[in-house]
């Protein structure tokens, strides 16, 4: 049966793709976006080609979970929620605290305000949770303990000491991190990302409207900001290795992510949209698949066919974590999801679609600038 689907933050990376998903699946789709300039551009009309890319898709609203008049409006006639809307980037949210907070805390309080105290048709609420929300994920003692560990010390790591301990162990293993984990995040953009999760969680059953959280891991691919700084590295890097600049890897290089490919993140979202028996879950979303900083470079250059200059210098920043891989057991079982696209695969297919795309300039001497005098990059 067709749903009316309101995307917030919907003419984003993933907001984006997801619409044109649920269009070709028979949906209709609102999208109520900002268009921050960070993200759009100065003109999104002429500079964003993901808005463009929902010409004739979506009914695009510009507006702000931020204001409750506009949220309102792009509710009416919705049936499902997915709320994408928010300020994005660890680093950047440890010296922007007010609006990260007012954006991603502040607008869901908004959404639930509405939903709880005035008549809708919305059945359904998905919220895009974070990895980021677990800290430095599971990890394994020599002796088979489970145990998560807590943040790192800028002490231990300003002595090139990256690895994560616990008082009274010794080397841990990274694990797989389950749903199941302990929360305790490591920056202001992770505690907002908890705070969006435990809203909705909280607020939407007790209205009577079904909750789905989907921790999503580190998303990438076409379509992805190549000029803001607080993307990513794979952004970061591309950009870089185009502009024959030199690579500065951080800590030492072994530092390792989840990467999932977009086309993957976009189906599992709109399963979590229409498969029945998703209602109240909380999920991963990634390849439960872990790659080092290191192999993300490499394998940049053998998708680009040339090399740059790479440094590891051993600079950190304050609230980046050491590890995090997903435990994809439950998104398998709820809502049938795998993983389809390898990161090799994935590689080639974002450094084809990057070469395509004109160089401009990304910001992101700036934004390292911004963190150091702030005394968060070390």
């Amino acid at each position: 049966m067709p749903e009316n689907v309101l995307i917030t933050g919907g003419a984003g990376f993933i907001g984006s793709a997801l619409a044109r998903r649920l269009v070709a699946a028979g949906h209709h789709v609102t999208v109520l976006d900002s268009l921050l300039a960070q993200v759009h551009g100065d003109d999104p009309a002429t500079t964003s080609p993901l808005l463009q890319s929902l010409n004739g898709v979506a009914e695009v609203q510009v507006g702000t979970v931020t204001s409750t008049d506009d949220l309102r409006r792009a509710l009416t006639g919705a049936t499902i929620v997915v709320h994408l809307a928010a300020e994005t980037g660890t680093g950047q949210s440890m010296y922007e605290i007010d609006r990260y907070v007012e954006a991603n805390v502040g607008g869901t309080a908004k959404l639930l305000n509405l939903l709880t105290n005035e008549p809708h048709s919305v059945r359904r609420v998905i919220v895009a949770s974070s990895r980021s929300i677990y800290g430095e994920g599971a990890y394994r003692t020599a002796s088979g303990e489970v145990v998560f560990p807590p943040h790192r010390s800028a002490e231990d790591m300003a002595t090139g000491d990256f690895d994560v301990h616990m008082p009274g162990e010794g080397v841990l293993t990274m694990i797989p991190t389950p749903e199941t984990a302990l929360l305790h995040p490591s920056s202001v953009y992770g505690i907002t990302k908890q705070s969006q999760e435990a809203l909705i969680l909280t607020t939407a059953p007790a209205i009577g409207v079904e909750a789905v959280s989907l921790r999503y891991q580190n998303v990438y691919g076409p379509g992805q900001s190549l000029k803001n700084p607080y993307t990513g590295i794979l952004s970061i890097f591309s950009t870089l290795i185009r502009q024959g600049k030199a690579i500065n890897i951080f800590e030492d290089g072994q530092e390792s992510r989840d990467f999932v490919f977009i086309d993957d993140v976009v189906e599992a979202t709109y399963l979590a949209c229409v498969t029945p028996g998703a209602s109240g879950s909380v999920m991963n979303i990634g390849s439960g698949v872990p790659t080092t900083v290191t192999e993300v470079v490499d394998a940049l250059f053998r998708a680009f066919g040339t090399t740059v200059p790479v440094t590891v210098s051993g600079n950190f920043r304050v609230g980046d974590i050491r590890h995090n891989i997903a435990d994809m057991t439950r998104s398998h079982d709820v809502l049938g999801f795998t993983s389809r696209v390898g990161f090799d695969e994935g590689i080639k297919r974002f450094v084809a679609w990057v070469r395509s795309e004109p160089l401009e300039e990304d910001g992101y001497e700036r934004s390292l600038e911004e963190m150091a005098v702030r005394n968060l990059l070390k």
